[in-house]
Parts: structure tokens; C-alpha cells; sequence
């Protein structure tokens, strides 16, 4: 029981914590609706359980014997988080109705926003493999282990559609359709500095 509340209270609290994914998902349910933005927090939740099959598969080992490819993994998150920052900046406005051609998602490109936003953030890995090495006991079941990691998944899918839902409130949205190139540019700043900092700092496990 001692593990099932550590790993909920270290979930739960990981997940409200702001960082590229509640910014990403902030913007996307703003500016597309609350469609596109619940189809991006399943792309987030998936990319969790990515992270969640790099502990089950042993790469905690892996990261303490092989930390070039963790900072590779870093290098690769940062570059993307300033590749999305810079085109979120850059991005064409959308219509009150999100079907302008020049600023649309596509529901793939959605979940694939999501998915890339979490699945290439070292932070994140770090999180899900530091918590099954600390957490969880070599003598736990797989079964058990497997439900730990559909939790982490579920909470992050659970957590950001209620912002999605929040933010793609239809009197919200049209507010702020009226102040997207602005909204745009502030997000896409957010999101590169957070790519920079990522870049620049040291990563600890």
C-alpha cells in the first residue's frame, strides 16, 4: 500500500507541474478546440507509456551505464521543444471556426504534437524510470507494475483534458482567437526558452 500511494502522490504531483506538455496543450485547445486538444493529451498519455516500457524493459541500467545516450535523448527534446516553440512563434492565424487552411491540425497532427512533446522529454523519462528503480520493488508483479504504468498514463490523459477542457471553453477560445498571433508568440518564446534550458542544464538522476 506504501507504494501505491508513493507512486500516485509522485504522479499526481509530476503531472500539474507546468512544463512543455500543459503549454503545448494550453495552446492547441485555445486556438483548436477541444477536439484537437483532447487528441493531444492522448498523444502525451502515449508518450508515457513509452517511457513507462523503458523501465519495465530494464533501461534504468542502461542510463547509469550509458549516460551519452540520456544527454543524447536531451539534445534531441531540446531541439524539438525550440523547433515547435519556433513554429508555434511563426504560426499562421486560424479562423473563430480553426479551419484555416494555413493554420489548421489535423487530428494526426495532433496526437502526434502530444505524443513527440512527452515521449522526447528527458525530464519526463527521468521521472518514470527514477520512480520504478526507487519505488517500486524488484519483487513487485509485472501485473502490478504494468498498472502503475497505465496509471501514470491515465492521470496525465485525465489531467490535461481537464485543461483541455477548461481552455477550449467556447466563450474563452473566441476571446482569445481575437489575441492568438500575441497568445502564439508568448507560447512559442515559452517553449523555446524551456528548449534552451533543457539544453543548458545538467540532468540528474
Amino acid at each position: 500500500m506504501n507504494e501505491l500511494a508513493a507512486i500516485v502522490s509522485i504522479t499526481c504531483l509530476a503531472v500539474i507541474s507546468p512544463g512543455a506538455d500543459f503549454a503545448m496543450i494550453t495552446r492547441t485547445s485555445l486556438m483548436y478546440g477541444r477536439v484537437i486538444g483532447l487528441l493531444a493529451a492522448l498523444g502525451i498519455a502515449c508518450g508515457v507509456l513509452l517511457h513507462v516500457s523503458y523501465a519495465l524493459i530494464g533501461v534504468t541500467t542502461l542510463v547509469h551505464h550509458a549516460p551519452l545516450l540520456l544527454t543524447a535523448l536531451k539534445w534531441l527534446g531540446a531541439l524539438y521543444l525550440l523547433y515547435l516553440g519556433l513554429g508555434i512563434f511563426r504560426s499562421a492565424p486560424v479562423s473563430s471556426g480553426g479551419n484555416a487552411p494555413a493554420g489548421s491540425l489535423s487530428r494526426w497532427q495532433a496526437w502526434r504534437c502530444g505524443f513527440f512533446t512527452n515521449a522526447l522529454n528527458p525530464k519526463t523519462t527521468l521521472f518514470v524510470v527514477s520512480t520504478f528503480a526507487q519505488v517500486v520493488q524488484p519483487t513487485t508483479p509485472l501485473a502490478v507494475q504494468l498498472g502503475y504504468g497505465a496509471f501514470m498514463s491515465v492521470a496525465h490523459l485525465l489531467w490535461f483534458a481537464l485543461v483541455t477542457v477548461l481552455f477550449s471553453h467556447p466563450q474563452l477560445r473566441q476571446q482569445v482567437l481575437n489575441w492568438q498571433v500575441r497568445i502564439n508568440q508568448l507560447i512559442g518564446t515559452v517553449l523555446m526558452g524551456l528548449g534552451a534550458m533543457l539544453a543548458l542544464s545538467p540532468l540528474s538522476h
